[in-house]
């Protein structure tokens, strides 16, 4: 079955349509799949009519529309790419069909007219899908910026209209308009569509910010210094679309023999029913003899062989929870021998978590009272690391007393007044004033060289004690980083857009040595790119907007789907569903598993087309037994690939065993 490349819209009709109304293409509304639907009703409602003898007046006039609806498209396209002298399978897979029912096996000739109208459903769909997905991200960026005149008036005006040189103001909660650099304010800013860091960054003057970023509660001045046409998050569609549409197509094992395989058995189709005739044999056994010939050396039974192994480790595959597109993308995973993984959301959970607790030795605190002051402080605050800090004191089922007077200050911390005492609650370096020698600075830098964010509490100016906040390290990563080294002979690369300290610690925990941290989307393609150029096969792991690039470029991308971004998604040849790292390694392991299985089916598929073709050329092979022998070696192949869909298979891939 042939496979088909993704086709995307040019980045620069995607950038310019930014600020049109976007809708999720409909199913139906794809050519393909309304024919494909028609083309399997009318199969289901002729089946039973068939089967139960009904008359041919009955059934015929149906399965006569199911090959017309199902397969008039193939038909056309394959007689399209004969003029670029390319001899499409689908077309062969339409011929045989008409030679089936020409010589009386009309159902089977509907039955594969239908299984092949419905993948070339499939592929329509999942293209219009992604690319219905890469143009929703520019979405992230709003549709109108405020701009301030010279004499500072505000004006409301489209995103796309902005040009370098403008200024804007960013407003508390607004996404940011374009890619620029403060002029003046301070806040904290969500960056993790752009670089996948889990915190927030403080931002000031002279600090760079990134359109479609969220701009946390304090108000910035921003002076833009790009085009919105040529912004980070403009640029991360065009190296989507421009990856999908230069990945080199990948094909079936068995396609890579297709074309000479098929020129030769239409060649020899023809030969065998003109030659005779040439030398006066009767019409009628002739094309008896060429149909019979076309049928049992008909590629779809190679094909059929092919699949079943490949379907049967996707169907495993997706009930534990990793869902494979296409069964050219599980022969791929087979063959990967390098793997590029992102940190946040893949390796880590996601979500910062409270590490350390350290109260110091002045303070007279113990943990749990440090904890109780922290969360108290920073329990009306919408700050992610309140959060986690609110949710450690909810751990260790502390009481989180009212508080009063609070307030926020954006890029420094909170105060609040709780049961009487002033407690103020952030930065380490603002809240002591840089002040190195202070015992509470000593601490949050220790931590800080750990890879952890460093955060200062103070009860009544004075500071107390020092929490630690990271982003925490899946259970199950250090063992997938070990399996994968088993699979692929070598350790995965860590890419990241974290800091390299956070990196470091994470890729240490994890067991991963070769670490490239603070990479822009573009740069972990270069890293891609880099793996590739060495002869490597690459399989990247990711969950963000950030990974995308790197996902459609890379031979084999899997997204963690719990928390994966829709781009990524889309972009992805694969979606881990339930984040089980584990199961990444094993899916590789089957697929290899798999792999092995095809070879075994073509050469049993061969040796059944060899023995079924020598019989009817030497001499008269029966129809009824060549279809027989056809379908016989068919369900063979099938019943052998079909022992990937038991768990004892997935048991094994789980535990390398499936190597």
């Amino acid at each position: 079955m042939s496979s088909t490349l993704t086709r995307l819209a040019p980045a620069g009709d995607a950038i310019r349509d930014a600020v049109a109304p976007r809708r999720r293409t409909r199913i139906l509304a794809l050519p393909e799949a309304r024919w494909a639907a028609v083309s399997l009703v009318l199969f289901l409602i002729a089946l039973p009519l068939y089967l139960l003898d009904a008359p041919a007046w009955a059934w015929g006039p149906l399965l006569a529309l199911t090959y017309a609806s199902g397969g008039w498209e193939p038909g056309w396209a394959g007689l399209q790419a004969l003029k670029e002298k390319v001899l499409d399978v689908d077309l062969l897979m339409v011929v045989a069909a008409l030679g089936a029912a020409a010589i009386g096996q009309v159902l089977d000739g509907a039955l594969l007219i239908v299984i092949f109208a419905a993948s070339g459903a499939l592929e329509a769909i999942a293209t219009a899908r992604t690319a219905d997905s890469v143009r929703g991200l520019l979405d992230l960026a709003p549709a109108t910026a405020t701009r301030l005149g010279d004499d500072g008036t505000e004006e409301s005006v489209p995103s796309e209209r902005l040009t370098a040189g403008d200024v804007i103001l960013v407003r508390p909660g607004e996404r940011i308009g374009a890619d620029g650099r403060v002029l003046d304010g301070a806040s904290e800013v969500d960056q993790a569509t752009i670089t996948g860091e889990p915190l927030p960054v403080t931002k000031e003057a002279g600090d760079e910010v990134f359109a479609g970023t969220l701009n946390g509660t304090g108000a910035l001045r921003v002076k833009v210094e790009r085009d919105p046409s040529d912004s980070v998050i403009a640029r991360i569609v065009a190296m989507v679309e421009e990856a999908s549409q230069t990945k080199a197509p990948t094909q079936l094992f068995i396609e890579k023999v297709e074309q000479r395989y098929s020129v030769g058995m239409v060649a020899a189709t023809v030969a065998l029913f003109a030659l005779p005739l040439l030398f006066g044999a009767a019409l009628q056994p002739t094309l008896l003899r060429a149909m019979t010939f076309m049928i049992v050396a008909s590629p779809c039974a190679v094909v059929l062989a092919t699949m079943p192994p490949l379907l049967s480790a996707i169907a495993n595959a997706g009930r534990h929870g990793v869902l494979v597109k296409s069964a050219v993308v599980m022969e791929q995973l087979g063959q990967v021998d390098a793997v590029a993984l992102d940190k946040t959301g893949t390796l880590t959970e996601g979500t910062p978590r409270v590490t350390d607790v350290r109260p110091l030795d002045s303070s007279g605190l113990d943990e749990d009272a440090l904890l109780r002051y922290a969360a108290a402080a920073e329990h009306p605050s919408e700050h992610p690391l309140a959060r986690a800090i609110v949710d450690a004191a909810r751990t260790r089922n502390l009481d989180i007393p009212l508080v009063e007077d609070f307030t926020s200050a954006p890029g420094i911390g909170v105060t609040a007044t709780v049961e009487g005492s002033a407690v103020a609650v952030g930065s380490p370096a603002r809240l002591t004033d840089g002040r190195a020698g202070h015992p509470a600075a000593s601490v949050a830098a220790r931590l800080e060289d750990e890879g952890r964010t460093a955060v200062l509490v103070e009860v009544e100016g004075a500071p107390v004690g020092v929490l630690g906040v990271a982003d925490r390290l899946r259970e199950e990563a250090a063992a997938a980083v070990t399996a994968l080294k088993g699979l692929t002979g070598r350790a995965p690369v860590l890419v990241t857009g974290d800091n390299p300290r956070a990196a470091a610690r994470l890729a240490s925990e994890a067991k991963i040595t070769d670490v490239r941290a603070g990479l822009l989307p573009q740069d972990k393609v270069t890293v891609m790119r880099e793996l590739e150029q060495a002869g490597r096969r690459v399989l990247v792991v990711g969950d963000g907007v950030n990974d995308a690039p790197a996902l459609a470029a890379a031979h084999t991308g899997i997204a963690m789907g719990r928390a994966g971004s829709d781009l990524a998604l889309q972009s992805a040849d694969a979606v881990v569903v339930r984040d089980e790292l584990a199961t990444i390694p094993a899916v590789v392991a089957l697929s290899r598993r798999a792999r092995r299985l095809v070879v075994q089916n073509l050469v049993i598929a061969g040796t059944f087309i060899t023995g079924l073709v020598i019989w009817d050329l030497a001499g008269t092979l029966p129809l009824p037994l060549g279809v027989a022998g056809h379908e016989g070696s068919t369900v063979i192949v099938g019943l052998n690939g079909l022992r990937l869909l038991t768990d004892s298979a997935w048991r094994r891939a789980l535990s390398g065993t499936g190597q």
